[in-house]
C-alpha cells in the first residue's frame, strides 16, 4: 500500500458529514489521500471495508506483523487532539487502546474491537447499564491531565448563553426548565471537578472486545465532575423507556445504578445532569429549533420531581 493508492471513503459518510464550511469540505476531499498516507506511514494493509460514525471513518487494518487493528480518521481539530490525549492517559483501562496517533492528520491507530457487537445488542437493559456504569467508574477514577478543556470553562460559557437562548423556545414551561437547569449549574460551577470524563458514553460507544468483554470507544475528553458524564446513559433506548408507560421510573433506575456504582452524591449528580440538559438545549437553539427534545425534558423532569418536587411542578406549569 502506497500513498498513491487512496482509501475508499464510504459514500454514506461523504453524504452525511456535517456541513462545517470550506475547511471541512477540504478535509473530506483530502481524506482518501490522508488515509493512504497513514497506511503507508504505519505499514498497514486494509482488512475489510471501512465503516463510519457521524464524524469519523474507521478502516479495519492489519499491522506488519499481522496483528488486527483499526485506523480511525477524523478532521484534525481540538476535539480529535483531546481524544488522543485521553486515550494515552487511560492507557486502555476500560477503553480502546491507542497504538499510535498522528494529530496533524487526524489519525489514530487503535486496537481492533468487534464493531458488530455494541453494548446496545444486550437485551437486558439492567445488565447493559451495569456494564456502562462499571466502565464509567474506571474511566472517571483517573485524574485529568493538565491542559485539557475544563468543565469550568464549558459551564461558564453555558451560563453566559442561557438567558439569550431562552426566548427562542415556544413553550413557557421549556423556557422555565432551561432557567432551572442554568440555576443548577450556577450552584455547582465553582467546584467543577478534575476527573477525566468521556463525555459521550452510551451503549453504542461500548463494543465487545477480546482483551475484556466490553471496552469504551470514541471519547470526547473533558476535565470535570463525573456527574456531568451520566446523561448519555439515561436516554439510551428511549423508545423502549417510553413503551413501559413510565419513562421517569426507567430514568431514575438508571440514574440510581450509575450513581451507586460511581459512588456519587446524587444531589450533585442531579445538578450536573441538568447541566447536560442545558447544554443540549443550547445546542438545539443554535441549530434553529424552538422546542426541546422530549427525552431531555422527561429526564430533567424525573430528576427534578424527586430532588425538588416544588421546583419541578413550577417548571412544568404552562
Amino acid at each position: 500500500m502506497t500513498a498513491s493508492t487512496p482509501i475508499d471513503v464510504p459514500d454514506a459518510f461523504t453524504a452525511s458529514y456535517p456541513e462545517q464550511g470550506a475547511e471541512a469540505r477540504a478535509w473530506l476531499a483530502a481524506l482518501p489521500r490522508i488515509g493512504a498516507e497513514l497506511l503507508e506511514h504505519w505499514d498497514l494493509r486494509p482488512d475489510g471495508p471501512a465503516g463510519h460514525g457521524m464524524a469519523s471513518v474507521v478502516l479495519p487494518v492489519r499491522r506488519a506483523d499481522g496483528t488486527p487493528a483499526a485506523l480511525k480518521l477524523q478532521q484534525p481539530r481540538e476535539e480529535a487532539a483531546a481524544a488522543t490525549v485521553g486515550l494515552r492517559t487511560w492507557r486502555g483501562d476500560g477503553i480502546v487502546r491507542l497504538l499510535d496517533g498522528d494529530d496533524g492528520r487526524g489519525g489514530q491507530l487503535l486496537e481492533r474491537l468487534d464493531a458488530s457487537r455494541p453494548l446496545s445488542s444486550v437485551a437486558d437493559d439492567g445488565a447493559a447499564v451495569q456494564v456502562l456504569a462499571e466502565l464509567l467508574a474506571r474511566l472517571t477514577s483517573v485524574p485529568a491531565p493538565a491542559g485539557l478543556r475544563s468543565l469550568a470553562d464549558v459551564a461558564g460559557a453555558m451560563l453566559d448563553r442561557a438567558d439569550g437562548a431562552v426566548p427562542a423556545l415556544r413553550d413557557p414551561a421549556e423556557r422555565r426548565l432551561v432557567r432551572t437547569c442554568a440555576s443548577a449549574v450556577a450552584e455547582l460551577v465553582a467546584e467543577p471537578g478534575d476527573r477525566l470524563l468521556h463525555w459521550d458514553l452510551h451503549y453504542d460507544n461500548v463494543l465487545a472486545a477480546e482483551r475484556e468483554p466490553w471496552l469504551a470507544i470514541d471519547p470526547e475528553p473533558l476535565a470535570g465532575d463525573p456527574g456531568f458524564d451520566l446523561l448519555p446513559a439515561l436516554d439510551n433506548r428511549w423508545e423502549e423507556a417510553v413503551a413501559t408507560g413510565d419513562p421517569g421510573r426507567v430514568v431514575l433506575g438508571r440514574f440510581d445504578r450509575l450513581t451507586e456504582v460511581l459512588g456519587l452524591d446524587r444531589e450533585r449528580a442531579t445538578g450536573w445532569t441538568l447541566g447536560r440538559v442545558l447544554q443540549n438545549a443550547l445546542w438545539d437553539v443554535e441549530d434553529g429549533r424552538t422546542a426541546l427534545d422530549p427525552a431531555q425534558v422527561a429526564i430533567a423532569g424525573a430528576l427534578l420531581r424527586r430532588s425538588a418536587p416544588a421546583a419541578a411542578r413550577s417548571a412544568e406549569r404552562p
